[in-house]
């Protein structure tokens, strides 16, 4: 299957944390904020940003001479022993914070095999997921997600997708045509999040952006009841700036 990558905000920002990272770690006595700059050659502005989202996720610490060490998230992660095990408990955190700061449930899909697949989601009762009342699997067609994973696909990718699950009318508002849904995911930018309004469910709409890491498709989705809808847009944007601490968990 191949891909068609188009690098986005996040990252360009997970990309630049893990050169960070990379720098802190060489230093194992710690290494200060001016010596990274140099290292690094990131400017003051953009360092003390991703300092500041890298000590809040754990992966660095400041000591007390004001000097940046490894955290211990980083160590737990990057250790072999039950990896996919702290990934999950580490990318949960992630998400519960991100769905505190959009105020909506939010969700990691991935597309594994050819299938659309959910493999995270914090929600909450103020921030209720929606209602999977038809597999995810096979409405990519509908779905913010759906539309986010296709999107990273080439053409043909695409069109294989299509020709093993078929485009059933969901809501009034479902695209059922192939050649619109395959025209609109050529002319999604990639930088702009995808939107679901009420093409899945009635009641609800939804948002996502890519997490493209190496190989991997994935997207980084929110949904809200349709009485919020006004906040979907920037709810959106709020969760792409947001997306870079789940981009690097994945990365490390």
């Amino acid at each position: 299957m191949a891909l068609k990558h188009e690098p986005t905000a996040p990252y360009h920002s997970a990309q630049d944390a893990l050169r960070v990272l990379e720098t802190v770690a060489r230093h194992t006595t710690g290494v200060t904020d001016a010596d990274l700059a140099r290292e690094t050659s990131l400017d003051t502005e953009r360092l003390t940003s991703l300092l500041l989202m890298l000590r809040r996720e754990g992966y660095v610490e400041q000591v007390a001479d004001g000097a940046y060490v490894t955290g211990d998230a980083l160590a737990r992660l990057s250790s072999a022993h039950h990896h996919e095990e702290v990934l999950r408990e580490k990318l949960q955190q992630t998400l519960n914070r991100l769905r505190d700061s959009v105020g909506a449930a939010v969700y990691i899909s991935r597309y594994v095999d050819g299938e659309v697949k959910v493999t995270q989601y914090a929600d909450s009762p103020a921030t209720p997921a929606v209602n999977e009342w038809v597999d995810f699997r096979y409405s990519a067609h509908a779905t913010a997600v759906g539309k986010s994973l296709l999107g990273q696909l080439d053409h043909n990718g695409r069109r294989d997708h299509l020709s093993r699950h078929k485009m059933a009318r969901l809501t009034s508002r479902t695209i059922t045509s192939d050649k619109l849904l395959l025209s609109r995911l050529e002319s999604q930018p990639p930088t702009v999040p995808v939107l679901d309004l009420q093409e899945y469910a009635v009641g609800t709409v939804c948002a996502a952006v890519p997490i493209t890491a190496g190989n991997s498709v994935g997207c980084l989705a929110l949904s809200l009841p349709v009485e919020h809808a006004h906040r979907l847009r920037q709810a959106a944007d709020t969760l792409n700036r947001n997306a870079a601490p789940v981009l690097l968990s994945l990365a490390i």
